[in-house]
């Protein structure tokens, strides 16, 4: 560019007017877009303005992966539009071999309905007249095949996702049982829970969350069992949302779905295997699905819930009551051993002669609360240094947490025994409690007790305790309490959270769902057990 004495330009370059408009193009969605670029949302009857507009919509030409393939199929000129890391190749090579065949003598003037019912030898096939619909279909993974001088596309499903094996889910292990847990893709997921429920009231309803992520979310339920006012809820939030995306999938859709706001505990469960999402789906709850996660969220759930473990179903009722005990002794460990220790040594007088053995025999250089803080903030780093170090260095890593903050922090005098041993019986809590949400919530409680306690003493513990209470009471997980059966008071219901019951014992559902069907075997049969 030339500038003048005066500094003014004395040649600009003209600028090419169809850049001039893309920079100009302010799309919120793929609708808009394509209305932008061709003045109206539907195929063109020629192929080359198609390619244009591909052009413009999603980067034909500049991103590698997008494939647009012209050929020439009965004497008619046709372009494959896919992405070629979706495609089947094995597929698509065999429905072009076969159209490679034709002649214009198999053509009538028909030439859609001739392709897409005669001549294209795969089963998932449909028609598209709306373009923005056909290119969404295209990022999901299908194939469209535009015809020149054709105002409809033919619309493949010749998907295949990168996918990993259905292996054992890491958090939810079980000592018996299947080995089968959910991946990353969708369809596979949802066909693991109907290989278990082959119920023909079963339904999986479709939705898709963002104007740029198109996430595929699939809101499962039985159809003779669920609520129908809870699904018709669940689906409404989902369909009202207007975010750009959900990369994150699952938990980012359970903080558009479910206001929680800033509470700590969860108002969702999630799981990862189909066998214990089958038998929720049986209890009348409603299963939410979303594409890229290996996680399915269930709903409405309560503090209960989530403080069981399929383990415990997996062994005998009596074994399993056992197991069931443990785990609430570990949860209750988790949330008050530490407040209530503390609140010993500072009121030794609230100790009965029992327990006159508890209490640091020693006081440390730091207080205790500062103590406590301290190994909590350790114990926390510790947790989140084991997920990011590889797996040969994690044991090296847990002898250096060892030997420093257990051993040598006692021997210097910073830290008490008893500070120690009690944080690491908490912690054990913590890790034995089923959800790893449920964990979370409670390690934060767990905080504030234990400051609550350093603060104000026995009012601080039972301020406190009582609010977490009240707190828990008010969550509500779609219109359901989140204490239920404690809060409202079911006595049947509390015996069997308390008890792990045999299967024919439990012959009706939980009334926390408001099922429609609420037997679960038939009434006949029931009397007979």
């Amino acid at each position: 560019m030339k500038v003048g004495p005066s500094g003014g330009e004395e040649d600009q370059k003209a600028k090419d007017p169809r850049q001039e408009k893309r920079d100009a193009e302010m799309s919120d969605s793929l609708e808009e877009s394509v209305i932008y670029w061709q003045g109206e949302d539907t195929i063109p009857d020629s192929l080359k303005k198609t390619k244009d507009t591909l052009t413009e919509v999603i980067g034909l030409g500049s991103s590698f992966d997008l494939v647009f393939r012209e050929m020439r199929f009965g004497g008619r000129k046709a372009a494959l539009l896919c992405i070629s890391g979706f495609a089947n190749s094995a597929i698509l090579d065999d429905i072009l071999r076969r159209l490679t065949y034709l002649t214009p003598d198999n053509v009538d003037s028909d030439v859609v309905a001739d392709f897409a019912n005669e001549y294209i030898p795969h089963v998932q096939v449909e028609k598209g007249t709306v373009l923005s619909e056909s290119i969404n279909k295209v990022l999901t993974g299908m194939s469209a095949l535009f015809i020149d001088g054709e105002t409809t596309a033919i619309i493949m499903d010749t998907r295949m996702y990168p996918s990993r094996n259905p292996d054992e889910p890491s958090i939810e292990r079980v000592v018996r049982g299947s080995r089968d847990g959910f991946t990353e893709t969708l369809l596979q997921n949802v066909a693991l829970v109907r290989r278990r429920l082959r119920d023909p009231g079963l339904k999986y309803e479709m939705h898709q969350v963002g104007r740029r992520t198109r996430t595929d979310v699939c809101v499962a339920y039985i159809d003779d069992i669920v609520d129908k006012t809870q699904v018709q809820a669940v689906t409404d939030q989902i369909k009202g949302l207007n975010i750009d995306g959900i990369p994150l999938a699952d938990k980012q859709l359970e903080e558009a779905i479910v206001a929680k706001g800033w509470n700590p505990y969860p108002m969702v469960r999630y799981s990862e295997r189909p066998d214990v999402v089958a038998s929720h789906l049986m209890e009348g709850r409603v299963v939410v699905f979303v594409d890229t996660s290996p996680s399915v969220m269930i709903l409405p759930t309560t503090f209960f819930d989530l403080c069981q473990h399929a383990e415990e179903n997996r062994q005998t009722p009596f074994m399993g009551t056992y197991l069931r005990w443990v785990r609430f002794i570990g949860i209750f460990a988790s949330m008050f051993l530490l407040p209530l220790w503390m609140l010993m040594v500072i009121h030794p007088e609230l100790k009965p002669p029992m327990l006159d053995f508890i209490g640091p025999q020693k006081m440390a250089k730091i207080p205790l609360i500062a103590q406590f803080l301290i190994v909590e903030l350790g114990v926390d780093l510790l947790r989140m240094a084991a997920v990011h170090t590889p797996t040969p260095l994690g044991s090296a890593m847990g002898l250096i947490a060892a030997i420093l903050v257990g051993d040598i922090a006692v021997q210097t005098g910073l830290f008490v025994n008893e500070v120690v041993l009690y944080m690491a019986v908490a912690s054990i809590g913590m890790f034995a409690t089923p959800s790893y949400e449920l964990g979370l919530a409670n390690r934060i409680v767990r905080l504030v007790l234990l400051v609550a306690v350093a603060a104000f003493g026995v009012p601080g513990f039972v301020i406190g305790t009582t609010l977490l209470i009240v707190m828990l009471t008010m969550n509500r997980s779609y219109n359901s309490s989140y204490l239920w059966p404690f809060i409202p008071f079911n006595a049947k219901a509390m015996g069997e959270i308390i008890l792990r019951p045999p299967v024919l014992s439990s012959k009706t559902r939980p009334s926390f769902n408001k099922t429609r069907d609420n037997t679960r075997m038939p009434l006949s049969d029931a009397k007979k057990k």
